[in-house]
């Protein structure tokens, strides 16, 4: 019963999150993107809007201001069956004379719906894999829960084999078990599922109380449906069914002179030494390990379960405390003084903004850089790479590089960042050179022989004697290694170079097109706290939302968020180890209730040959240490292996992880066990003791 409770409860809370889950992504595309679901734009009058409006499956119509332009008019619609979005949108653009390309979809949210263009040579997955992670959650359980059948079964193999001798053939032995199983496991699946329902309901309110703070995150609200509840059901009966027939199947085959005989009794190896157990408990240790040998197909379930629990848990830990390392030493640590408030101005090129000037007068406001970037090519005369990269065997040994043997050239990247003329004469002088119209080259390439990606080492990318054009028109002022004070990460093996965005504006039709976006970098005072960069990051707001379309993020607040998030994701993922824990604790509590009779028959035994009830005791504990202690002697290797990887991966130093290292919670997960099972032990322990031990020995029957 215990068994088939966890395993509904487990399933149940499976199948809610991931509803719940499914249903806030729908609605956070809805509130980001719009809840249209097709659209078409074209040149189109009131009597074309009334078609689209008029037809069958067309729920809603309306005109959308924000993608109108001049006389193209766009029109979002909304379907009563958007299943067959891909055939009727098509067909209306037909009506409306339009071309196909005039029909645009929301595929993102289409996508959702478990909708896609039947022209889509890779639909999505999302509900082949959600099927698969429920049917490998499935066959987990049953593989760890069939035990927990067996050991109840197991106890009625006599009364079987009375059954088997007097004509009962093995479908009715097999259909009573599984009968008997059903009346026992219906009260606890429903528990299960209800159970699973309050504790899917309580893990959203607790994501909503950690994400509270998480600029552009909307409330999540609990949902349920009736097809949930039917799929959870269903999975949780069939889960229940197959590990109940599994040992009813095999039981079923015993003859009867096997099933009187009672094959359930535990037998004691006797050519089976326990050395480890015996040299440090002694003969109460060998006893145990002979009773845990005999026992080792009941106790499956708790070892596989403990095993697995314990493992993910600690390589969860382990994993997110090296990323939250990594995070920091490469974003957070290394970017702190670069920036306190991050703009994004879509669609916007920069020699059009205007507003550079309102956001430098913001009160508060220590720095402002307005710049875009623009992806450019270069050939780079082989004469003009540094002697530093020539003596590591050049371009083609460091970056992949091939030179053009005919142009004596290298093809290489050489990206522009245009940067707002006053931040770009100001970034001159900090350089130490005279600002004018040319660009300053970021000379450097990264010594990829000589140090890793974590701790990098550059060198000169040219001879900086030779003050060549990189890219024709844009003169060079000079080289650094020293970059602005921005939030970006440069190419490793490019050129980039900073220039005005004056020269930008006149050699734009030669050099090429600047992205699409863009950036402006803010640092507020020194020390600014969390309310004044929120402050600083509404007067931003305020100046650019009414012309612009405008992302902004806020270094405080985005750390912040950072850290909720992985607390929220540790909290889920280690909620579903305890109850995979639960599950192996439940398989301990069931074996030990469940052996009662076999073990007072060999307790009996060795009160027979002079055995005193404290050296009983200490066989129970010996026990309780072993089934607690092999989790973490199996997950003590692993987990150091992985460490192992990932630090070797990640080139971080071993010294700041066990700085770090969750050792509080680990060792509270594994006491967590280590009670549970003991407290199991207790409980048969003392049944054990308080009975008739002589009586037990002499009646075999005695259940």
């Amino acid at each position: 019963m215990a068994a088939a409770f966890i395993s509904a409860l487990f399933l149940s809370l499976l199948c809610c999150l991931a509803y719940n889950f499914w249903t806030y992504d729908i609605e956070q595309i809805r509130l980001e993107e719009g809840s249209w679901e097709g659209r078409i734009s074209g040149c189109l009058e009131e009597e074309d809007l009334e078609k689209i409006r008029t037809s069958a499956n067309v729920k809603k119509a309306e005109i959308n201001e924000k993608m109108t332009e001049g006389k193209c008019t766009a029109v979002d619609i909304w379907f009563f069956n958007p299943r067959t979005i891909y055939r009727d949108l098509p067909a209306l653009t037909e009506l409306l004379g339009l071309d196909e390309e005039a029909a645009s979809y929301h595929e993102l949210l289409l996508s959702r719906y478990l909708i896609y263009d039947p022209q889509d040579g890779s639909p999505p997955l999302l509900l082949p894999m959600y099927l698969a992670v429920l049917i490998l959650m499935s066959a987990a359980l049953i593989l760890i829960i069939h035990n927990s059948f067996a050991v109840s079964m197991n106890a009625r193999v006599r009364q079987l084999g009375v059954l088997s001798s007097i004509g009962a053939t093995p479908g009715q032995i097999r259909t009573c078990l599984i009968q008997e199983a059903s009346a026992l496991c219906i009260l606890p699946v429903l528990l299960g599922n209800v159970l699973g329902i309050l504790l899917s309901a309580g893990i959203l309110q607790g994501i909503n109380r950690i994400g509270e703070d998480i600029a552009g995150r909307h409330e999540a609200v609990f949902q349920y449906h009736s097809l949930v509840f039917a799929v959870t059901f269903l999975s949780t009966a069939v889960t229940v069914f197959i590990s109940a027939w599994i040992p009813a199947f095999r039981l079923s085959r015993l003859s009867p002179l096997q099933a009187a005989k009672g094959s359930d009794e535990i037998i004691l190896y006797r050519k089976k030494r326990s050395r480890i157990l015996s040299f440090l408990f002694g003969v109460e240790g060998e006893l145990a390990g002979n009773a845990l040998k005999a026992q080792r197909k009941a106790l499956r379930t708790s070892t596989l379960s403990l095993t697995l629990s314990f493992l993910g848990f600690t390589i969860m830990l382990c994993f997110f405390t090296l990323s939250g390392i990594s995070t920091r030493h490469t974003y957070f640590e290394r970017y702190q003084d670069s920036w306190d408030i991050m703009a994004e101005v879509k669609d916007t090129e920069i020699g059009d903004f205007s507003e550079t000037g309102e956001l430098k007068a913001i009160p508060g406001v220590r720095d402002c850089v307005v710049y875009q970037k623009a992806e450019t090519e270069a050939e780079i005369p082989v004469d003009s790479i540094s002697g530093e990269v020539k003596a590591l065997g050049g371009l083609e040994t460091l970056a992949g590089n091939e030179a053009n043997t005919d142009s004596g050239t290298y093809l290489v990247k050489a990206p522009l960042v245009v940067m707002d003329d006053e931040s770009f004469a100001a970034y001159c002088r900090r350089i130490g050179l005279e600002p004018g119209q040319g660009s300053v080259v970021l000379n450097r390439i990264w010594d990829s022989v000589n140090s890793n990606f974590r701790y990098k080492e550059y060198i000169p990318f040219l001879d900086e004697e030779k003050k060549e054009e990189i890219l024709s028109g844009i003169p060079v002022l000079g080289y650094t290694q020293e970059t602005p004070v921005l939030r970006e990460e440069y190419d490793n093996y490019s050129l980039v170079q900073f220039i005005p965005v004056s020269l930008w504006e006149e050699t734009q039709e030669r050099t090429g097109q600047a992205e699409a976006d863009v950036y402006i970098r803010i640092l507020g005072e020194e020390q600014a706290g969390l309310e004044e960069l929120d402050a600083l990051e509404s007067s931003v707001k305020e100046i650019l939302g009414g012309n612009y379309i405008v992302e902004t993020e806020n270094r405080i607040q985005e750390k912040t968020d950072d850290e909720e998030m992985r607390k929220g994701y540790m909290m889920i993922l280690g909620g579903f180890c305890v109850l995979l824990a639960l599950i192996g604790i439940a398989n301990v509590f069931s074996n030990t209730l469940g052996f009662l009779r076999q073990r007072k028959r060999e307790f009996a035994r060795y009160m027979s040959v002079g055995m005193t009830p404290g050296e009983m005791r200490k066989m129970f504990v010996v026990e309780a240490i072993v089934i607690a202690g092999r989790p973490v002697l199996i997950t003590l290797p692993a987990a150091a292996v992985f460490l192992w990887f990932m630090i070797t991966a990640s080139y971080l130093n071993p010294a700041e992880f066990f700085a770090e290292a969750p050792v509080v919670p680990v060792a509270a997960f594994f006491m967590m066990i280590f009670c549970s099972v003991a407290a199991a032990y207790y409980i048969g322990g003392r049944k054990i003791l308080k009975c008739n031990l002589s009586e037990a020995l002499r009646d075999e029957t005695q259940m």
